[in-house]
C-alpha cells in the first residue's frame, strides 16, 4: 500500500519539476507557448515516467504539425529535465521520461457538444408533441 502512494508522490514531484522548467528553465523556441503537464504516471519499478502534455491557447490550424514540434522540443530537453529531477529528488535511478499528448479536454468538449445536440433534439420533439 505504501508503494502506491510513493509512486503517486513521485509522479507529482516530477510534474512540478518539469512544469517549472518549462516556465523558467528551457530556452527552446518550440516550447515557447503555454504548455501544461496535466499528469505524470510512473511505473511501479520507477523506470519510466509518462508525462501527459497539454498545449494551451493554440490557435494553429495545423495541429498535428504543432504537436510534433512540441514533442521534438520536449525530447530534446529531456536531458535537462532528468538532470533537474535527479538533483531535486534523491534517487538512485531517474526514470526515463516519455511524453504523450493529453487530448482529454478536446474529448470532453466533443462529448459536451454531443450531449447538447441531444438536448436540443429532445426539446424540439417535446414541443412538437405538445402541438
Amino acid at each position: 500500500m505504501g508503494k502506491n502512494h510513493r509512486v503517486g508522490r513521485l509522479g507529482e514531484e516530477i510534474r512540478k519539476i518539469v512544469s517549472g522548467l518549462l516556465i523558467n528553465g528551457v530556452k527552446d523556441p518550440r516550447l515557447s507557448g503555454i504548455i501544461s503537464i496535466s499528469s505524470v504516471v510512473v511505473t511501479a519499478d520507477y523506470s519510466f515516467a509518462t508525462c501527459y502534455v497539454m498545449p494551451l491557447l493554440t490557435g494553429s490550424e495545423n495541429k498535428e504539425e504543432e504537436e510534433q514540434e512540441i514533442l521534438a522540443g520536449l525530447y530534446s530537453a529531456k536531458g535537462v529535465f532528468r538532470k533537474e529531477i535527479g538533483r531535486s529528488i534523491k534517487m538512485r535511478h531517474v526514470p526515463e521520461l516519455i511524453f504523450k499528448f493529453d487530448h482529454s479536454m478536446e474529448y470532453g468538449r466533443h462529448i459536451d457538444e454531443i450531449i447538447d445536440s441531444l438536448d436540443i433534439k429532445k426539446d424540439e420533439e417535446d414541443t412538437d408533441e405538445e402541438k
